[in-house]
């Protein structure tokens, strides 16, 4: 029926076929109860190959929540040509992904299953997987180990719609039919008639283990290997070199069916990563121990440490499940220390690395090599460079493993790159009255300064206080918007100055990773620091790094109805409201970091009609960070595909909490909001200047902004001083104040019969909770006006709101940058006005 909201009945009931055919005590197939996640236009896939009383594979969708199949009894192909009968069958549960076993004889489809593949899909338009599934036409990317482009499921007219058709449109793998190529599961490496007749590796690896020389008995638990550091790369055939993963280095052991992982600090790492213990588990061996990193990869393969690092801390069983769904990482080894109880440490890296291959699986899913890649380092070190990647590790192949000790036998080449920067400020030294304790570093983006994070490394305590007396002349008010946490002890300098850093990496957030201050650059002007992706494109297209990655899901929106008018006067659509937002971001940024959002979503644009959003869908992308609060998910906004995504989502104004994560009851600002309601906009004007002569009475810092609709925000900054409801009454005391200056025009009265023509001066947008709409957030009003910051000058007589809209707007920031930049960063001595304003109003 149209327009109806599935219920969890309705995904019971997707999962009742299911249980009907299946015994709990009589299977090992997971026997889940109810469905769970949302609608989407991505989600997982597996391929399973089935030896039941026929040989087929089994093709499963992540659709509402469960899995969606069909039984392809020749098999997905690579060639476009080829059109495979799909026979459509019971859902399954998402559990059923990791499912690989031998369903005992008596049982529904009694036989041996295998993961043959596993990975994600994107709808090809964007749209959720449950309305093309309905159609009867599927088209999606797939990034698996195994297929890798788009593919098509067709239904037909055929035994009342059960036959579809699967078809391949186009894949990066060439053409084939990998099912005959590539048999071996991608979980266990196993093909079905090995694990239907339960064969083992232990004694072949033994034996090859024995044939190379290893000694028995194994180490009871060998420390890591380390490498030296190399300045430059080099090619030598004595040597193998592979890439250099930024993740987390791992020995995983397993004994029996016990699998333990540590980091190389020793402590345990096994409940982080379940994924990992799971596909380890699977393997063909009961016992090893495998040296190797820990990596989440982005859409093109490159490992960040940054999307690995939330894993850390999921040590919460259910948790720690939750992320591995949301944001798999993998094990990729490199080296094999024991066998079956034998030595291999003592055996050339050139026997270890054979032993390795025979142990995992050639595409493993969660576990898999990481592969040498030749013998000249030079050249594979361009290719990572052009990828972005870390940098490379070249090992002598005839070195043996020295568990605990670092050796010249492993050398790693590091790419670090350079930039130039702007000194906007410093932290003064705790230690040193005289020096610096870090520089704060900008560069240009878009046409403005953005904050690019602090350095102090590489600075001896000389040169520490060289760069205090050279900024200490230089003082002045911030150039850019600083982060209000962390910076409090700040001091600020005219950007004249230049500084050469070395990096790691810039995160997502477009802050510099481990920057090291190489040296000062007197030859550069601070116009030409910019930003990394602002530099000239090569002409020269990306070397290719031989190594056989499946990107993970990309960080990407699709966007939709770009044309859909949200705007009917102006004719403004919902494609100028995604690019509008795209355009204000390094402005916006600041308001909207590590502070939960409350979403106002317009489907239809403004004539249509609109929701408030609190909490985050299931469907939600993992890439779109969110804050459990309260039992709600809020929604975070602290990268730029994450605010498009929101404004894909139809979101026209933006909602912000007045206090970010990890100080939620500690506000950055208290705000009086100016309603007028039926008073004439000059008297909005009138009141926001007697706050303003209060403010400057009170020696305290104040902001205006228009509120995009009909009134005014006066913001003060408070640095986290007060708490909540300190604030509130801190607010609701400037409300007093004001009002008794002028009573005539305006009034603290809440009912609106109690107002008459006056000004109401809101205070109760101050608490735990309360949100405002962010500067420069657009508005759901004909004329598309914005909320814009403004200078104390622009509140006079005459000040038109409309005048800031979405057009405006964004010239309006290139050219006078942020009114309210101080909002963040300026400390008010809230105690002290405390004081007087109480004294004032009598109420000592």
């Amino acid at each position: 029926m149209a327009g109806r909201v599935e219920t969890q009945q309705d995904r019971d009931d997707a999962l009742s076929e299911y249980r009907r055919k299946r015994q709990p005590r009589g299977t090992p197939e997971p026997f889940a109860k109810v469905a769970s996640g949302a609608d989407s236009s991505r989600g997982i896939f597996v391929v399973q190959q089935h030896a039941a009383r026929r040989l087929h594979w089994d093709l499963r969708l992540e659709v509402r929540g469960t899995l969606a199949s069909w039984a392809v009894p020749r098999g997905p192909t690579f060639d476009p040509k080829e059109r495979r009968l799909a026979v459509r069958t019971e859902d399954h549960p998402i559990e059923y992904a990791d499912f690989e076993g031998i369903i005992p004889a008596g049982n529904y489809g009694a036989g041996a299953m295998i993961v043959w593949d596993r990975g994600s899909f994107e709808t090809v338009d964007g749209q959720p997987a449950s309305g093309a599934v309905d159609k009867g036409k599927f088209d999606a990317i797939l990034a698996g180990c195994k297929l890798q482009g788009r593919f098509t499921l067709v239904q037909t007219k055929e035994a009342g719609g059960k036959h579809w058709l699967l078809l391949c449109k186009h894949s990066s793998r060439g053409v084939g039919d990998p099912v005959v190529s590539e048999p071996e599961s991608v979980l266990s490496g196993l093909t079905v008639e090995e694990l239907r007749d339960q064969v083992s590796r232990d004694a072949a690896l033994r034996e090859a283990a024995q044939r190379h020389g290893a000694s028995a008995p194994a180490r009871a638990r060998p420390a890591a290997m380390h490498a030296e550091t190399a300045e430059a790369a080099f090619a030598d055939p004595a040597w193998g070199f592979e890439i250099k993963w930024d993740g987390a280095r791992i020995l995983a052991r397993r004994r029996g069916s016990v699998v333990n992982l540590r980091y190389r600090s020793g402590r345990d790492a096994t409940a982080a990563f379940p994924e990992i213990v799971a596909a380890l588990e699977h393997l063909p061996c009961s016992q090893f121990t495998l040296d190797g990193e820990v990596v989440c990869l982005d859409a093109t393969g490159v490992s960040r440490f940054e999307l690995l690092q939330p894993r850390f801390a999921d040590v919460d069983p259910r948790r720690a499940q939750r992320a591995a769904q949301q944001s798999p990482a993998r094990f990729l080894a490199f080296d094999l220390l024991d066998i079956d109880d034998f030595d291999l440490t003592g055996l050339p890296l050139r026997a270890r690395v054979d032993l390795l291959r025979q142990l995992l699986p050639p595409r493993g899913a969660m576990v898999r090599r990481s592969e040498m890649l030749g013998n000249d380092g030079a050249q594979l070190l361009e290719a990572v460079r052009a990828h972005g990647g870390e940098g490379i590790v070249g090992k002598r192949l005839e070195s043996v493993y020295q568990p605990g000790r670092r050796s010249r036998d492993w050398l790693k080449i590091k790419l670090r790159p350079t930039a130039d920067l702007v000194v906007i400020g410093y932290l003064p030294s705790e230690r040193q009255s005289a020096g610096v304790a870090s520089l704060l570093l900008a560069w240009w983006r878009d046409g403005h300064l953005t904050y690019a994070g602090n350095a102090g490394s590489g600075f001896n305590a000389e040169a520490r206080v060289v760069a205090r007396q050279a900024l200490d002349p230089l003082r002045g008010a911030p150039c850019c918007p600083l982060p209000a946490r962390g910076l409090r002890r700040a001091v600020c300098v005219d950007p004249r100055l230049v500084v050469e850093v070395s990096y790691q990496e810039v995160t997502s957030g477009g802050l510099l990773r481990a920057p090291v201050i190489e040296r000062w650059r007197p030859d550069k002007l601070p116009a030409e620091c910019l930003a990394p992706s602002q530099t000239a494109a090569t002409p020269n297209p990306k070397p290719e790094i031989p190594q056989p990655e499946a990107p993970l899901e990309a960080r990407r929106t699709v966007f939709t109805n770009v044309d859909k008018v949200f705007w009917p006067e102006r004719r403004f659509t919902k494609g100028d409201l995604i690019e509008y937002y795209r355009g204000v971001w390094p402005w916006l940024q600041p308001y909207l970091k590590d502070r939960p959002l409350v979403l106002t979503r317009y489907p239809d644009g403004i004539a249509g009609k609109n929701f408030f959003q609190r909490n985050a869908p299931a469907f939600t992308p993992p890439w779109v960070e969110t804050a459990n609060i309260d039992d709600t998910d809020f929604f975070l906004c602290n990268d730029l595909d994450s605010l498009l995504y929101v404004a894909n989502s139809a979101c026209i104004p933006i909602h912000v909490w007045n206090a970010r994560l990890g100080s939620l009851d500690q506000p950055d600002w208290c705000v009086l909001d100016l309603d007028p309601k039926s008073a004439p906009f000059d008297w909005v004007v009138r009141v926001a200047q007697e706050i303003h002569r209060l403010l400057d009475r009170l020696a305290l810092p104040g902001f205006a902004k228009t509120s995009g609709q009909s009134g005014l925000h006066v913001m003060v900054p408070l640095s986290e001083q007060l708490s909540q409801s300190e604030t509130k009454m801190f607010g609701e005391l400037l409300a007093h104040a004001v009002v008794a200056a002028c009573p005539d025009i305006a009034t603290t009265a809440r009912a609106i019969s109690s107002r008459g023509d006056r000004v109401y001066v809101d205070f109760l947008q101050n608490g735990r909770g309360k949100t405002i709409v962010a500067p420069f957030s657009l508005r759901p009003v004909a004329a598309a006006t914005a909320s814009a910051p403004l200078a104390w000058q622009e509140v006079r007589r005459g000040l038109d709101p409309q005048r800031f809209d979405l057009r405006s707007m964004l010239p309006r920031l290139q050219k006078r940058g942020d009114e309210m930049t101080g909002l963040l960063v300026e400390h008010a001595d809230i105690l002290n006005a405390l004081t007087v304003l109480t004294s004032e109003l009598g109420l000592e």
